[in-house]
């Protein structure tokens, strides 16, 4: 029965359905709760950092319904995508409505589309992996998997990392900077790849390539079927989720530094090496993505299974309250500073 509290996810549907369906301000809903309700009510809730026993590990490690709702996301993800193309181009809708519908599309395409594609991207089997692309494709980034399992999990808290914030960086350099440069990175990875197995970049099991000509195929068939301005929607919900994935792995790392040791190599990958959050509303919502620490000690641990460790530094709400504060440069950098120097003190 643990596993059943990871199904408040499909609030997220729910909300998007009543945007879809509604004009106005309704359309903005999905905004409104995650943004708005989730962070007021961590504010009121005490973070929860009991981890499972040893015996509860290893029975909930062999429960599968964890994996099925996971499963249950891609076709909810899916049906709703379909949907959108429908209902973005509903005669007399105002521009208003055609934003908030976007945002409401593109809030799936970050929390389910991606998070959950990153999920099972971790997974030690091709189905699940195949699964996590799908889910990527449908947020147009799929260069996430071959540059996130090889260069992010591989750099993390170090400047060769994308997607690790410097101090004093700004959110809105951030983006720009950790989307293009992990694409560059991954198509840097799939080449050295290949070229350690003796084969040709150009090959066909480059990733990218493959990631690439499914990318032109996805936006081929949308504008066949809904013309210029059904692509240009799709492109806004992508490029929505695609920021909220950035300003996710902003506040995942920020100003967090591996040291060096004599021998000029960084230290291992540590417990100390991400923001945590144990406030229990975002936490359930993102697949204790906000127990990233241990996620990083360990990638392909389950989702269920990861830990809340005393050691490692914790953020002063939840995720979405955190992606709030991280919009306003001045208030993140004086919250944010004050506990880097606690921790380097």
């Amino acid at each position: 029965m643990k596993s059943l509290k990871y199904l408040s996810i499909l609030l997220l549907p729910i909300t998007v359905y009543v945007s879809f369906t509604n004009t106005g301000w309704m359309t903005y809903i999905p905004l409104i709760v995650f943004f708005g309700f989730v962070p007021a009510l961590e504010l009121l809730f005490k973070p929860r950092k009991e981890n499972f026993t040893k015996e509860q590990e290893q029975r909930e490690k062999k429960n599968r319904m964890y994996t099925g709702i996971l499963y249950l996301m891609i076709p909810v993800q899916l049906v709703f995508l379909g949907y959108f193309f429908t209902v973005i181009q509903e005669p007399g809708l105002a521009l208003s409505g055609i934003i908030g519908r976007v945002s409401a599309m593109g809030l799936m395409c970050g929390v389910i589309g991606i998070n959950v594609g990153h999920e099972l991207g971790h997974r030690n089997n091709r189905g699940d992996e195949f699964l996590g692309e799908l889910l990527l494709l449908t947020s147009l980034n799929t260069h996430f998997l071959p540059y996130h399992n090889g260069g992010h999990h591989y750099n993390v808290a170090t400047p060769k990392d994308a997607a690790t914030a410097r101090k004093n960086e700004l959110l809105y350099v951030f983006w720009i900077r950790s989307h293009f440069t992990s694409y560059m990175q991954a198509w840097q990875l799939e080449y050295r790849r290949l070229t350690s197995d003796g084969r040709s970049w150009l090959h066909i099991q480059n990733r990218m390539i493959i990631y690439t000509l499914c990318n032109l195929i996805v936006l081929g068939g949308i504008y066949y079927f809904f013309g210029s301005f059904g692509l240009l929607c799709f492109l806004g919900a992508a490029v929505f989720g695609i920021l909220l994935l950035e300003t996710v792995n902003y506040i995942e790392h920020y100003g967090l530094l591996r040291n060096k040791n004599d021998h000029g190599r960084y230290e291992k990958v540590k417990r100390t090496h991400s923001w945590n959050s144990d406030h229990i509303i975002g936490k359930i919502m993102l697949f204790n993505l906000s127990r990233h620490s241990d996620h990083h000690y360990n990638g392909s641990k389950h989702y269920q299974l990861l830990k809340s460790l005393p050691e490692s530094p914790q953020m002063p709400t939840g995720y979405p309250g955190m992606m709030l504060l991280s919009l306003f440069p001045p208030l993140w950098f004086g919250l944010m500073h004050k506990k880097l120097q606690k921790l380097n003190s």
